[in-house]
Order: structure tokens, then C-alpha cells, then sequence
């Protein structure tokens, strides 16, 4: 809303009238440096096989590979890539008054076919030079990639922006899927399933299985596909991941699916050989396979 050519109002007033405080527009933000980005990518790597690793472990896993780092540094660092340890914990803090929790809807769920459930979540990834997050809206039941988006904040305007994509190619779930992310917890990304009368669904503290699917995306796309490649601008990892993601609906069988692509499974809808799987059916199956 600044717009710091405009002469006959200068940028004080324009602050003035908008309640804004002229040290954020004048802020530019400071890039990790390189130290601190090869660290992340460490981090980044061992998160994806150790989930439940907090900011000690990971000190002590980043000491072990020879790196003097401190737990206040690897907390820091975590936190800027949004991720946590994934373990049961006391609630030591109320949500925001705003932000409305929903309970988890697909316990003993049957799901047997495209656009019943839908879920999403973010992602850090690693560039060679910086990084962006990344947000996707997966289909559950034919693991199909709906849309994703690229930011270089956690704000929930490319979380919004994705789901509106998603409806606009693929229609409405019965069930939108996530966790309790201030990004999908706010009424802003909220009412806008609300208004389409979208039952939402929100796992559990600490429960990384009840959106595991979308967890093994996030895996495999970084093995194949960022870990690879070390991408050095914004573009070309949009590039790269456009790719990977084609490959991977288009492409890739899943076994789950019979052998059939998502793209297939999902245009074709066809009904697995054998009773349908719960949620946890599925997730349980989905660990051990991960495990071996």
C-alpha cells in the first residue's frame, strides 16, 4: 500500500494515514548466511529421517558431524524452517481467541474415493543460495498433487492462494485436512472452506500420522528432486518442481492405487482390489513400509 514515488505524499504521511510504523517499511530483511544455510540443509535432511528430533538432539546430531553449533542457534534455525519435534507435549500455550481448533474427522473414516478428503501442509526447502517454503493440497485417496504454491514467508496468503487454485481446477472435498498451523487456523483460510461448506478436519498435536501421506510427498520430493539439485533462484526450483510433480501424477505407480499413476486413479476413480482402509489402517501400513 506504500508507494514511495509518489511525490506529493510522502512517505511519513503515507505511514501516518495507514497506522503503519515507517521502521517496517524501511526494513529489509537480512538473508541467512551460508554457515547458517548449509546448517539448515543438514537439519532439513535429518528431519525428514528423525522427526521427533527437537533442538537438542539436533545439536548433538550436528556436533556429531563435527559442527560447533549452539541449541539457542539450531532453535533459531528451526524455527525459521517452521519445524518441530513431533512427540506429545503439555499445552503450555492457549491459541489465539481467533483461531478456532478443529478436531481430527478421519478416524475410522472409510475413504474410497477422489475429492472425499483433501488435505495439506508446508514444507521448507533448501536452495543453494537461500530458501523458499512451500505449500501442496494433495487428494487423499488417489494421492494426486492438486496445486501447490512457493513463498518466501509462512504467511497464509500462498496457503490461500493454492486452495483457491485447487477449487478452481478440481471442485470441493467433502473434508479439507491439516494441521494446526496458524496458517490453516486462520479464519481467513478457514472461512473460505466454510463458505463452501467444507467440513475441516485438524490432526492432533504431535499426531504426524494422521496426515502422513502428504508427509511422504514431502520426502520424496526432496530425495528426488531438491537434494539433487541444488537450485540457486526461485525460478528454477519452480521450474525443477513442476517437473517432479507431472512425473510424479502422472507418472509414478503407486501401489496403493494397484499400480495406477494418482493421475489415473483420480480421473478414473477406480476402487482398490480388496475392502476399502481406514485412516489409521492406512498410516500404520504407510510407517512400517517407511521404517523398512
Amino acid at each position: 500500500m506504500i508507494d514511495p514515488k509518489r511525490a506529493r505524499l510522502p512517505i511519513i504521511r503515507q505511514c501516518t494515514l495507514l497506522q503503519l510504523n515507517r521502521s517496517g517499511v524501511y526494513y529489509r530483511p537480512v538473508p541467512q548466511n551460508e554457515a547458517n544455510l548449509a546448517l539448515m540443509r543438514l537439519i532439513d535432511a535429518q528431519f525428514l529421517e528423525t522427526p521427533y528430533y527437537g533442538s537438542r538432539q539436533m545439536t548433538w546430531h550436528l556436533r556429531r558431524l563435527g559442527h560447533e553449533v549452539g541449541r539457542k542457534r539450531v532453535r533459531r534455525l528451526m524455527a525459521i524452517m517452521g519445524l518441530r519435534a513431533i512427540y506429545q507435549k503439555p499445552r503450555t500455550s492457549v491459541p489465539h481467541p481467533e483461531h478456532r481448533k478443529y478436531p481430527y474427522l478421519l478416524r475410522d473414516l472409510i475413504i474410497d474415493r477422489p475429492n472425499q478428503v483433501w488435505c495439506s501442509d508446508i514444507t521448507y526447502i533448501p536452495m543453494k543460495r537461500g530458501f523458499l517454503y512451500l505449500v501442496a493440497i494433495m487428494d487423499w485417496f488417489t494421492r494426486k498433487v492438486l496445486s501447490w504454491r512457493l513463498s518466501n514467508t509462512m504467511d497464509a496468503e500462498f496457503c490461500i492462494e493454492a486452495l483457491q487454485d485447487a477449487f478452481t481446477r478440481y471442485g470441493t472435498p467433502e473434508i479439507f485436512n491439516t494441521d494446526q498451523g496458524s496458517q490453516f487456523t486462520t479464519p481467513r483460510f478457514t472461512g473460505i472452506l466454510e463458505e463452501r461448506q467444507i467440513r475441516i478436519s485438524m490432526d492432533g498435536r504431535g499426531r504426524w500420522l494422521d496426515n502422513v501421506f502428504i508427509e511422504r510427498l514431502w520426502r520424496s520430493l526432496k530425495y528426488e528432486c531438491v537434494y539433487l539439485h541444488a537450485f540457486e533462484t526461485g525460478s528454477e526450483l519452480r521450474v525443477g518442481l513442476t517437473k517432479w510433480i507431472t512425473h510424479y501424477n502422472g507418472q509414478r505407480p503407486h501401489a496403493a492405487l494397484a499400480g495406477r499413476t494418482p493421475d489415473e486413479a483420480y480421473h478414473d476413480a477406480p476402487t482398490p482390489s480388496g475392502p476399502g482402509l481406514t485412516p489409521d489402517q492406512r498410516a500404520n501400513s504407510s510407517a512400517v513400509r517407511m521404517a523398512a
